[in-house]
């Protein structure tokens, strides 16, 4: 392909419509082979129009678009910054840029890109090249075959289970660290199997070699060895002239690793990220990647900062940036911009978790009605079950909402197991509620829980029948903790919201056998609880769930409702790279942010910093964080008052109080609490202390 001649003294005129900085990363060696670029792009500050922009750039002075490797962590997004691109040079090359783009083939995710040199090289280390790719569950699959073939599935105390020794497995790989360390970080409960797990490790590498299979981690992992070999990394770096690299701060080692082993000088390396957004560790994503990366070539990189923001108002910038400041170690950078307002964030208190999804029902309604469509607004949590009280409210109040991060509350398998004892309990003819709750018990399959069911749609004395009833040994042993739960329940001789507690706590026992994420899952239980207290009687709770759940509101408009208004509903996770309007962040306690599994090192704490921070930075002209006074953390039950006082998260300290609108809502109850109290008419304390006198 003959690369079209360009007049370099042509001015384009598309970099008049960037700000200084944003130009100064774009020109970058202003279109030849330059020293390693940083470009340390703020929230709102234009990342992907400026990377945009610098591969047009370099295309337009001339660059081979065959030579150009572009990464991204999506490959929606490595789509639409191609036809980005294409714009932008239409400008200068016009319809030829359409020629020249479509030659720049190199442009995808990581693993996509791996995958196409795996095959080019494929018989040169080894590997067949009709080789295919598992997914995710195909690799769990297999990982269970070597786990049963090893006879690990039958050990006398529990082994884990086939995803998670997938996920020790791709985070050991991708954190390029060793077994031990991976456990005593991330997995503490499976150090006792080290060593069956590399026995497993083993099996399953032997086992994809011999099917020829390549799962997602090998895709990086083979392609860092060949990185690693001279020869070969020699050939590969010749194959390209300019590298760029989006979100740079989401890569883990072995992706770093793989861009060093192709630029080793940084000659024609791009990368692009923000420290202050690095929220994915538990994916393996190492921090370190990108504030280590000026420092890592002979030449030291170049650091250019985009710190004007066109998304946030001035108060909220401030805000975030004061939230920020607190990190251990950061690119400094204060996020400015011109958009002014007199309005600050909002920093509500609030009684608990149902006031707070009470204040932030009524501000959206009032938002609405003010023009403020619901799509323009958003909620944002740190885990995904702390949204429970919140779709409920918004289900009674008729507020469509989608969800993302995290199934929808009451569609999450453990929950809907709890509601199913429920509904067997209040009728035993439920038969697809039975079939959920008995195969929940070790050694009872569809065929037994058939033969219980049809049994209990005739018996008399219920309780009697399942008490004779002949269960399979292995279902032996839980039998009878069955049987006792189901009679109270059966002839409701608890109180209610009590019926709730005494499932979970039947239940706490199968829900770590069933489930890795145990302590997770066990806090939408007693989010549930939570939620039932608001109900007075158990019929009245699974009638209005069952009629109008959640999940009835919460899908995607589709056709011919196809532009529907909905509320957004994210975990902050979910949300990096959205915006909205209005934004609503729930639980800015303690606990919650950061989490309270998340205090344990300094890394771990600047993690949560940096997730408040994500979140703040979602709003462009409304930011509210609420703070409930008592929060029910995971792990402490919501019945009566054992609940724990929540603390303003301590990102917020009171320095920093200044930055915020503080207010009490509802202002009313708070008042109230503190008005005179009816005079004493008699000290009873003062009697009790004279007793000692």
């Amino acid at each position: 392909m003959n690369v079209i001649a360009r007049d370099s003294s042509l001015e384009p005129q598309y970099l008049s419509k960037l700000n200084a900085e944003q130009r100064a990363a774009v020109v970058h060696g202003d279109g030849g082979i330059a020293a390693p670029l940083l470009i340390v792009a703020g929230a709102g500050s234009g990342k992907t129009n400026t990377l945009a922009h610098r591969v047009a750039h370099l295309i337009v002075r001339g660059a081979d678009p065959r030579r150009i490797l572009l990464m991204t962590f999506s490959r929606r997004a490595s789509v639409e910054m191609t036809k980005r691109v294409e714009r932008i040079a239409g400008e200068v090359l016009g319809k030829d840029a359409a020629i020249v783009t479509d030659a720049m083939t190199w442009a995808g995710t990581f693993h996509a890109i791996g995958a196409r040199l795996l095959r080019d090289y494929a018989l040169e280390i080894g590997l067949d090249p009709a080789f295919t790719i598992h997914d995710r569950e195909d690799s769990a699959d297999l990982m269970n075959l070597a786990r049963h073939e090893l006879g690990f599935s039958k050990t006398e105390s529990r082994f884990p289970a086939k995803s998670t020794c997938l996920a020790i497995y791709s985070r050991a790989v991708n954190a390029q660290s060793n077994l031990e360390e991976v456990l005593g970080r991330a997995f503490p409960w499976c150090i006792g199997w080290a060593e069956q797990l590399k026995q497993l490790f083993a099996a399953y590498v032997d086992a994809k070699q011999a099917q020829n299979v390549l799962d997602y981690d090998d895709l990086l992992l083979y392609w860092m060895h060949l990185t690693s070999e001279p020869s070969f990394a020699a050939e590969l770096a010749s194959r390209f002239d300019h590298i760029l690299v989006d979100e740079y701060q989401d890569t883990n080692r072995l992706q770093s690793a793989i861009l060093l082993g192709l630029k080793p000088d940084g000659a024609g390396l791009t990368v692009v990220g923000d420290d202050a957004q690095s929220i994915y560790s538990f994916r393996a994503a190492e921090v370190r990647n990108i504030l280590d990366f000026p420092r890592q070539f002979s030449i030291p990189a170049e650091v250019i900062t985009l710190d004007r923001s066109y998304r946030s108002t001035e108060p909220i910038l401030a805000a975030a940036n004061a939230v920020i400041s607190g990190a251990t170690e950061r690119f400094t950078k204060d996020l400015w911009t011109d958009r002014k307002s007199m309005e600050r964030p909002q920093l509500v208190t609030v009684r608990d978790e149902a006031a707070q999804a009470n204040y932030v029902c009524q501000k959206i309604l009032e938002e609405r009605e003010a023009g403020t469509v619901l799509k323009s607004q958003a909620v944002l949590f740190r885990t995904s079950h702390h949204s429970g009280p919140l779709e409920i409210e918004l289900t009674r109040r008729n507020i469509p909402f989608v969800k993302f991060g995290g199934l929808k509350f009451l569609d999450a398998s453990h929950v809907k197991d709890v509601m199913a004892v429920l509904r067997l309990a209040e009728n035993p003819r439920d038969r697809v509620a039975g079939f959920r709750v008995l195969q929940i018990l070790p050694g009872i399959g569809p065929s037994t829980a058939g033969q219980i069911l049809q049994v209990l749609e005739t018996a008399p004395d219920i309780p009697a029948v399942l008490r004779g009833f002949g269960v399979p040994p292995r279902a032996a042993a839980d039998w009878p903790n069955f049987v006792t739960l189901f009679a109270g329940l059966h002839q409701k001789s608890g109180t209610w919201p009590a019926d709730l507690e005494r499932i979970r706590l039947w239940f706490e026992p199968h829900l770590g056998r069933i489930h890795e994420d145990a302590a997770t899952r066990r806090a939408d239980l007693y989010q549930l609880e939570q939620i039932a207290a608001g109900y007075p009687n158990r019929e009245r709770f699974l009638t209005d769930l069952t009629l109008d759940p959640p999940d009835a509101t919460s899908d995607k408009a589709g056709p011919p409702l196809r532009d529907e208004d909905y509320l957004v509903l994210t975990t902050i996770h979910s949300a990096k790279g959205q915006e909205w309007k209005n934004v609503f962040v729930l639980n800015a306690v303690d606990g919650c942010i950061p989490s309270d599994l998340g205090v344990g090192t300094t890394e771990e704490i600047d993690e949560e910093r940096r997730l408040l921070y994500v979140a703040m930075t979602r709003a462009r002209d409304s930011l509210h964080l609420i703070t409930p006074q008592r929060f029910y953390t995971h792990g402490q039950p919501v019945r009566g008052d054992r609940h724990v006082y929540a603390s303003r998260t301590r990102f917020i300290p009171g320095s920093i109080l200044e930055r915020f609108e503080r207010q009490i809502w509802p202002r009313s109850e708070f008042v109230e609490s503190r008005q005179p109290q009816p005079t004493v008419r008699v000290d009873l304390g003062a009697r009790m202390r004279g007793m000692w006198k």
